[in-house]
């Protein structure tokens, strides 16, 4: 083939088929690489006559001589170790045809290779320009033609940039000499200081191929590169990569592995949990802890104040366990359930707790929030437990507090799971009989919200209601509280307990506490009535607010209103007696008027009710008395506020007004009345009012002189009781400091 050029055209071709296709037969056949020397002319041929061919006679003749391109090809692709690059060039040359059914590669491919011809030329003409030379490089690595570029830029003859070196860097790789890249890295590195790294506009595969290269000498030398550009690894020379992420991926990469991992242990711990609890491994330890009757003191039913006939119903329960043959010979059955119900604080634990001290029977106690977790069915295991514990130790009381926390009517629309623990306490109500010795007890505050199952016969027999105690109750409750604390012997302990209504046991023994704090504050050796008011009020009304800054003005104005209430209540027939007057801030009140009555009151006279209104208006008449209609104060709206409930009160419910008559006229029956009978009603309420009025205005004149002192009293002391507002009404002088 060295005589190949001599040729025309038509010999050439001809040559060219001809030996391309006997070289790949040989290959075909004999499976081993034609000869060298021959590919090199072949190849030599083949870059000298590609330019210069006419373009007319290479398109007549295209078919043809792609065929023989195509099949030269194809044996070096079958070998790939022949140390030649022509195997990359066909892919991209302009003659290689790729057909497609609407285009017309071939035309723009020889057009792509005049160019690469041009840019040759012109890098040619060109030496000193760097740009040129990076253009030809960039082309020519398109085209997949790495040896030009090495061959060109390893000459010495021509110019060369940054971009240029880059290119070369990238050629060395694809053309596997991996060996020669490391070196001239380092050889770059050492004369820039690093900066010719990452240049903008490189291209990716340099960047690429010099972070690898970097990677490399971190790591491994220069075997990375090697394998890197062959492609290649293996266990005596394996490919070492470093791979650099952006932290913010970094960041929700390992967020999301935290909350994968959360959620995993989670999932595992919930199932071990659950494996454990229904197995059974843990029911032993769990039955001994938890369902152990109490040990500490439960009480007896002297510690029970103001409840007496809870008491008398609980006592024949103690009965039943001190002697049950008593009731059975005579085939008497005691209630198997008591339900005690009332207000929070009067006594109904305490009342279980000396039912089982009284009866000196274990006391299995246990609150309903204590039942139901997270885990279905737990509830249900729970009371299982507790009754069979209970049967165990019978005669014993069970006791379940707050019960209409796993008691309260069921709901058709409820998850099954819910119905659970209700439904095993009715099935463990039934399961006993009267005469097994066990007493179930429960409490609750809301006896209305309970199941009816629940509370019918057979299983809740007595229903035991726990009032708030009365005025006596209140009396026994602070003495026997006032047992455990130093007391004055003067201490009066029906005034603390009629200035009481409406409290429970808890809150009277919270009263004591707090007086004996306040004793021990001021040094007193005993609680004496004082302390007892002080922690009454603190209690009702809120702390003294002894920084609130009031003029003298006002202190006058308010000591004047009180000395008002005051002293109509001591002149009014029918009102309660007076306890005593205060100009104390407490709370959002600036003073106020405490009323006693001497024992509690369930009904009022119509002679009661007007008192009541008559009292409301004394404060707002006596500003009116003495600082004139003008200055009066919006610190009566109270007062009024509450003569107005009185008056309606009488006029719409109670039938205490002649004209309106005994009728009743709610809320409801107000929107359905006539506007006269409205206008009557609305009438004879201000009717009421205005009376009372008139009657306070009275009073306050008479006893002007009265008022007067009773007010300058209440200025100097802040504080009257009912004996310091008599001797002040008499003229006589307070006998305590101020």
């Amino acid at each position: 083939m060295s005589a190949i050029g001599s040729l025309s055209f038509s010999q050439k071709l001809s040559h060219i088929t001809a030996e391309a296709t006997r070289l790949f037969q040989h290959c075909h056949i004999h499976s081993r690489t034609p000869s060298t020397s021959l590919c090199r002319d072949y190849e030599q041929w083949l870059r000298l006559n590609r330019h210069t061919l006419p373009s007319s006679i290479l398109n007549s003749n295209l078919d043809q001589l792609n065929r023989a391109v195509t099949n030269a090809t194809r044996i070096l692709k079958m070998h790939p170790n022949i140390a030649l690059n022509i195997a990359r060039i066909p892919k991209n040359l302009p003659f290689v045809s790729h057909r497609t059914l609407f285009s017309n590669s071939n035309t723009n491919r020889f057009v792509n290779l005049r160019r690469i011809s041009r840019l040759e030329q012109e890098a040619n003409a060109s030496p000193t320009d760097p740009l040129k030379q990076s253009i030809l490089y960039k082309e020519w690595l398109r085209s997949n033609n790495p040896q030009a570029v090495i061959n060109r830029f390893e000459n010495g003859s021509f110019t060369h940039n940054e971009e240029a070196w880059q290119y070369y860097i990238a050629a060395l790789a694809q053309t596997g000499k991996s060996e020669a890249v490391l070196p001239r890295i380092l050889q770059k590195l050492e004369e820039s200081g690093g900066k010719a790294l990452g240049t903008e506009g490189s291209p990716a595969v340099t960047k690429e191929i010099i972070q690898q290269v970097i990677a490399s000498r971190q790591g491994a030398g220069s075997r990375a590169i090697t394998s890197v550009a062959n492609g290649t690894g293996n266990k005596s020379n394996p490919i070492y990569v470093v791979v650099e992420e952006a932290r913010k991926y970094m960041f929700w990469k390992a967020l999301r592995w935290v909350g994968v991992t959360i959620t995993y242990a989670f999932c595992i711990l919930t199932i071990l949990s659950l494996a454990l609890e229904n197995s059974g491994l843990l029911k032993t330890t769990s039955s001994q802890t938890e369902y152990e009757p109490v040990t500490q003191s439960t009480g007896k039913f002297e510690d029970v104040q103001g409840v007496d006939e809870a008491k008398q119903e609980l006592e024949e329960i103690v009965e039943f366990l001190k002697n049950p043959h008593r009731f059975t010979e005579l085939g008497g059955k005691l209630p198997k359930g008591i339900l005690l119900t009332g207000p929070p604080g009067t006594g109904k634990t305490m009342l279980a707790r000396a039912v089982a001290g009284e009866a000196n029977v274990p006391f299995f106690f246990m609150s309903g929030s204590e039942f139901d977790e997270m885990y279905v069915g737990v509830g249900a295991r729970r009371v299982r437990e507790l009754f069979a514990a209970a049967r165990a130790k019978a005669p014993s009381i069970v006791f379940i507090d707050e019960i209409d926390a796993i008691g309260s009517k069921r709901n058709p629309k409820d998850q099954s799971y819910m119905k659970q623990t209700l439904n095993q306490l009715l099935v463990d109500l039934d399961g006993f009989s009267q005469t097994e010795g066990v007493i179930f007890i429960a409490a609750t505050n809301f006896p209305e919200l309970l199941d009816k199952a629940l509370v019918r016969p057979g299983r809740f027999d007595r229903l035991v209601n726990v009032p708030l105690p009365d005025v006596r109750g209140r009396i026994e409750i602070l003495k026997h509280h006032m047992k455990k604390i130093q007391v004055a012997k003067e201490v009066d302990v029906s005034v603390v307990a009629r200035g009481t209504p409406g409290f429970s046991g808890a809150d009277l023994a919270n009263l004591v506490n707090q007086a004996a704090i306040q004793a021990s504050r001021e040094n007193s050796k005993e609680v004496n009535l004082r302390h007892l008011e002080y922690s009454k009020d603190k209690i009702i009304m809120g702390a003294e607010r002894k920084s609130a800054v009031l003029t003298e003005e006002n202190k006058r104005l308010t000591a004047y209103h009180e000395g008002g209430h005051a002293l109509v209540a001591y002149y009014t027939p029918g009102a309660m007696p007076l306890h005593k007057a205060t100009i104390m801030p407490r709370g959002s009140a600036l003073g106020m008027t405490v009323q006693l009555p001497e024992m509690d009151k369930d009904s009022f006279t119509k002679k009661e009710f007007i008192a009541q209104i008559d009292v409301c208006m004394g404060g707002r008449v006596a500003e009116e008395l003495i600082f004139g209609q003008d200055n009066v104060t919006s610190g009566a709206s109270s007062d009024i506020m509450k003569a107005t409930d009185v008056a309606k009160r009488m006029v719409r419910y109670y039938g205490m007004s002649e004209k309106v008559g005994p009728v009743n006229h709610d809320d409801d029956d107000m929107q359905l009345l006539s506007a006269q009978t409205k206008q009557l009603i609305e009438s004879e309420i201000l009717s009421l009012i205005e009376t009372s009025e008139k009657r306070a205005k009275q009073i306050l004149i008479e006893h002007r002189e009265e008022l007067d002192r009773l007010a300058n009293a209440l200025v100097e002391y802040e504080t009257l009781d009912y004996q310091e507002i008599m001797d002040v009404l008499a003229g006589k002088p307070i006998s305590r400091p101020k």
